[in-house]
């Protein structure tokens, strides 16, 4: 008998894929099992935290909002409208929600049974492929023009770059040294390995071809329950052929090829085809790691922790992320707003625990951040920068006010030390008197850089104007930075100051072109990375965006790309900068993670052709920039 709503559904589903990928009688069949929901503006289909539906569903008309909580707050990240596939979480893992679903108008939505339809995407190589490539693009549908190859946290609604939901875009790490056996080796001894090793697999290889796996569960159904005797060769038990995926998957794909094929292993291969050589394994203890690492799972950590220890876990788990981030060549700019995000929470969780532990403020105040932290820009574990701007009080109040915020800056920057970080060598920290003062003592001393910058006794520090409000009062945060914006304006005095520091830094190349190299005691040669090639970046951005008065952008790439969008004259070189900086911090963030330092001076024999290639391209940028600067500002005289 037809089913005339079964029928319109069907004619609905197909314009869209996966959908579009099932011939119509499959559609019919999914379109009667179909559960046909109208939701109220403001009505919740699933929440954060809440336990998977065994449903997934598609937009049908309306528009559903997906946001997810930061700061105690909802940030809208998407707008999902007709053909929209929304819910797909459960699919793929067993966790909760990561984020609610509320429609922000009248909607009706098709909720589809994700038992009933998960035959289609194992048995339609199109629907896989499609879960695939969005899981792997990150995108809720990877045919959308507008937002494909996106990120999440690059398609977010709200101002701040939110990086919850960004698992699936993440690398997955695998064991490059898996234990492999010849299919006539005796089962006895490969058990003896396992147990011996504490390992689940061992795979099956003929001339480093993979041709079947055994595992921990073969041994139990295979040889525990009598079915095989355990002198048996290995090809007598293996499970053949054994699933194969490329070296570069993510974390997505290995879920779904796990799935897919029912499995807890997969073996990587150079080209993902049981044709070329073995190159690891992935196990689904690999699987729960990666997702115990993602940037979601470590912010609702941080936000839980009490100890030192505890947020000392969480930020070696991100410099794991890091480093899978860059072993997969993921953009700097997106490791960097992922690391800063995390950081950011780290200092806003240490500042709640230092309160907890002192007792309530004296007054309203404001913590910022200073530095590579306060420009977004820190990946590794380098030094801490940062002050404290406290609210006005009696005169007799300011010293034990003071004394407050002291103890407090103490409490943050000792357990950012035990966290693994440094503190700064110029005492650029809160714990200095001289950065831990009133709103109207900051004002003041601003008004003092910028009105005699050279002025001899006058502590200047242009690291100073890179703060970033991280806690407390944003009426704080604002009028500072107001004051600042209105005193910078037309000073030329201010800016020759500033451009004068970005033309003295040491040169980066010989007369020969080659590059500038420093020895350490040790008499092993070094480039010195960041005095020749990031801090002039940095300062060099730092003044001609604080001479267009452009405040709000605070890290170096997004400054430089600012300025190419309002100087069309110099919009190349602007660009190229951007470009060059993107080059060094990889640089830094590549061989600090190797060596385990923080990547300020590059040992000269572990540099490779390419890397001094690119040091030299950003040295001549940098060159290019120094006569743009001197000429913007006239410091034809100071050279």
């Amino acid at each position: 008998m037809r089913n005339p709503i079964a029928e319109r559904i069907s004619d609905f589903l197909k314009k869209f894929a996966p959908f579009s990928y099932l011939n119509y009688a499959e559609l019919v069949s999914i379109s009667d099992k179909i559960r046909v929901l109208n939701l109220d503006k403001g009505e919740v289909l699933f929440k954060v935290d809440q336990t998977p539906s065994q449903y997934f569903y598609i937009v049908s008309s309306g528009t559903i909002g997906l946001t997810i909580i930061s700061d105690a707050e909802d940030n809208l990240i998407d707008k999902c409208t007709e053909g929209a596939i929304i819910g797909l979480r459960p699919i793929f893992a067993k966790n909760n929600y990561l984020m609610t679903a509320t429609a922000r108008e009248d909607a009706i939505v098709y909720a589809i049974s994700i038992a009933d339809f998960k035959d289609y995407i194992y048995n339609h190589e199109e629907v896989t492929n499609f879960f695939l490539e969005s899981f792997s693009s990150n995108t809720r549908n990877p045919h959308d023009e507008e937002h494909r190859g996106k990120l999440i946290s690059q398609n977010i609604i709200s101002n701040e770059q939110v990086t919850t939901d960004i698992q699936y875009f993440q690398p997955i790490k695998y064991n490059a040294a898996p234990i492999v056996a010849a299919p006539t080796d005796i089962v006895k001894f490969i058990a003896q390995t396992m147990a011996r090793t504490k390992i689940g697999s061992v795979i099956i290889q003929e001339n480093n071809y993979p041709i079947g796996i055994v595992t921990d569960h073969d041994l139990r159904a295979k040889i525990a329950t009598g079915l095989f005797e355990v002198d048996c060769k290995t090809s007598d038990i293996m499970s053949s052929p054994v699933v194969t995926v490329t070296e570069n998957i993510s974390l997505a794909e290995a879920q779904m090829m796990m799935l897919k094929h029912n499995v807890g292993y997969l073996c990587v291969t150079k080209d993902g085809t049981p044709n070329t050589h073995i190159s690891g394994i992935i196990s689904e203890h690999d699987v729960v790691v990666a997702q115990a690492n993602n940037p979601g799972v470590l912010l609702k950590r941080i936000k839980k922790a009490n100890s030192a220890t505890e947020l000392k876990i969480i930020r070696e788990k991100l410099t794991n992320l890091i480093q899978n981030s860059v072993d997969k060549n993921i953009p700097m700019s997106h490791i960097t707003n992922v690391a800063s995000e995390i950081t950011k929470a780290l200092t806003y969780r240490i500042i709640e625990l230092g309160i907890e532990e002192l007792g309530p403020t004296p007054s309203t105040f404001a913590w910022f951040n200073l530095g590579s932290q306060g420009r977004s820009e820190q990946t590794l574990l380098t030094d801490v920068d940062n002050m404290i701007v406290f609210n006005d009080v009696s005169p007799e109040n300011y010293d034990n006010t003071q004394k407050y915020f002291l103890k407090l800056a103490e409490f943050v920057v000792d357990t950012f030390v035990k966290i693994g970080y440094k503190r700064c060598v110029n005492l650029n920290m809160a714990t200095n008197p001289l950065w831990c003062k009133s709103l109207t003592d900051w004002m003041n001393q601003y008004s003092l850089w910028i009105s005699t910058p050279g002025k001899k006794g006058n502590t200047f520090n242009a690291t100073f104007f890179d703060f970033d409000f991280i806690y407390g009062d944003h009426i704080i945060e604002r009028t500072l930075t107001e004051e600042v914006s209105t005193k910078i304006a037309d000073n030329k005095m201010f800016y020759a100051y500033l451009g004068t520091e970005v033309i003295k830094s040491p040169p980066g190349l010989s007369f020969f072109g080659n590059l500038n190299l420093e020895t350490n005691p040790e008499g092993v040669e070094y480039f010195d990375l960041k005095n020749k090639v990031l801090t002039p970046l940095v300062n060099a951005a730092r003044v001609l965006v604080l001479n267009k008065n452009i405040i709000g952008h605070k890290n170096t790439n997004q400054r430089y790309k600012m300025l190419a969008e309002i100087d069309e004259k110099n919009e190349d070189l602007f660009l190229q900068c951007a470009e060059a900086y993107h080059d060094v911090l990889w640089l830094k963030t590549e061989y600090g993670l190797k060596d385990e330092v923080d990547g300020d001076i590059l040992p000269i024999k572990e540099l490779t052709k390419l890397d001094i290639t690119k040091l030299k391209s950003c040295i001549k940028v940098i060159s290019q920039l120094q006569d743009l600067i001197k000429n913007r500002f006239q410091l034809t005289y100071f050279t």
